[in-house]
């Protein structure tokens, strides 16, 4: 029997063109971020986050996710982003490394997400649930007005 092993890992500083792709593609943050918010990671100055990417065969980095702990909680982690490139969505990438992210937080108490309620991220929201997230919180205006934060949790463990 072969042992299929999915294409996921922490990513390294020459990751960073193809992640800069990524949120481009995606708008989920500016990628003139990326080196600021991921140097700490990658010079391993920091234990309160984690960040991963798909790196699939004939694919390259096709996807990343980043999360870190919530300050002054007890276990508690929020995935911060989690982006695929446009044209692979919907082919379970983003499910597998969701499920990598709960893997390497298992002994973590709780996994939130955070989206927007505008009508642009009902596949976001859509996907979450599909993941086994719960609907816990909306905070009305939250990002605009008219445009609530959606806050999504799943209990990794019991600590």
């Amino acid at each position: 029997m072969k042992l299929i092993t999915v294409p996921i890992r922490f990513p390294k500083r020459l990751d960073l063109p193809a992640i800069s792709v990524i949120l481009n593609d995606t708008g989920l943050f500016p990628s003139e971020a990326l080196d600021e918010m991921i140097t700490p990671f990658l010079s391993g100055q920091t234990s309160d986050e984690q960040w991963f990417v798909y790196d699939g065969p004939k694919l390259g980095v096709a996807a990343f996710g980043y999360c870190r702990l919530e300050p002054f909680t007890s276990s508690t982690w929020n995935l911060l982003a989690i982006g695929v490139r446009s044209h692979l969505q919907g082919q379970g990438i983003g499910a597998a490394l969701m499920k990598r992210i709960e893997q390497a937080l298992s002994n973590e108490r709780l996994l939130l997400v955070e989206t927007s309620s505008l009508a642009e991220f009902a596949k976001a929201r859509a996907f979450y649930v599909k993941c086994g997230y719960e609907l816990v919180a909306t905070i009305p205006g939250y990002w605009a007005k008219g445009e609530d934060k959606v806050i999504f949790s799943k209990r990794l463990s019991n600590v």
